[in-house]
């Protein structure tokens, strides 16, 4: 099973202004600390609004999640995210828990109109146990959206400043 995720990331800003802030390791971290991460390591290998790789390194606290899921994560979830931006507007997006049966890969497409950037984001979760990967690709996508939706709210107070 695999379940599919799309969210769309609205911002009143220029393509590369949106471009140039995902490649912003000070951004980055500013999203990794909003969401409360237990720890984090944010690396950027040219950052800018080119081609680069961003790869974010965290710790999540798993309070919240039910039992069945913490027996399997613990009491943290550690947490892998790496970006490969082929172009200001297009990347790879590929999220993995170390150690894990599991993963998510897809994609980051900037698109721009009248001013307004849409970054959309589309990720397939998927979660290879028997009986629970459903229940746990489930969660795992709510997870995401929600971290999704405090990296916009993050970016759009980046970009007004």
């Amino acid at each position: 099973m695999t379940k599919r995720i799309t969210h769309d990331l609205t911002y009143d800003a220029p393509l590369e202004s949106v471009a140039a802030m995902l490649g912003d390791k000070a951004f980055r971290e500013e999203v990794c600390d909003a969401q409360h991460v237990l720890s984090h390591d944010v690396t950027v290998t040219s950052p800018g609004s080119g081609p680069k790789t961003v790869t974010i390194d965290q710790k999540q606290s798993a309070r919240g999640l039910p039992s069945f899921a913490t027996k399997i994560v613990g009491d943290s979830i550690h947490i892998v995210q790496e970006e490969d931006w082929t172009s200001s507007s297009e990347a790879v997006v590929t999220v993995v828990i170390p150690g894990k049966p599991g993963d998510m890969r897809g994609t980051a497409r900037l698109s721009e109109s009248g001013g307004v950037t849409t970054e959309t984001v589309v990720l397939d979760v998927k979660v290879s146990i028997p009986l629970v990967g459903g229940k746990i690709e489930g969660l795992v996508a709510d997870m995401l959206l929600k971290a999704l939706k405090v990296e916009n709210r993050v970016g759009r107070d980046y970009l007004s400043r």
